[in-house]
């Protein structure tokens, strides 16, 4: 079993930044990819970003060029940098990792709220 726990959620004004992070632990060794997704209210959770253990990275069209995926393989870690947010970014924010044998991610975190204020 794999436990994501996610924190730097918060309230930030627009055109502000944050650093979510999410620590794995646990089975860690049988993740292989990492990722973001989001839900705001109303809506369905959706990608935002995702990293492979060797370091490829894939993003939501929309947030392009705003919000940067990393990962610290020995830390079991991934970040997720965000900046110039928008008050449309405003959503609970889950850490999933998946297992090299599954397609879907199948592991998640709790989910950290980001509010952005307009």
């Amino acid at each position: 079993q794999v436990q994501l726990v996610e924190s730097g959620g918060g309230l930030v004004q627009a055109g502000g930044s944050l650093r979510l992070s999410c620590t794995a632990s646990g089975s860690s060794f049988s993740i292989n990819a990492m990722g973001w997704y989001r839900q705001a209210p109303g809506k369905q959770r959706e990608l935002v970003a995702t990293i492979t253990s060797g370091g490829s990275t894939n993003y939501a069209d929309s947030l392009k060029g705003r919000f940067t995926i990393s990962r610290d393989n020995a830390k079991n870690t991934v970040y997720l940098q965000m900046s110039s947010l928008k008050p449309e970014d405003t959503a609970v924010y889950y850490c999933a990792a998946r297992s090299p044998s599954m397609l879907r991610y199948n592991y998640w975190g709790q989910g950290t709220q980001v509010t952005v204020s307009s």
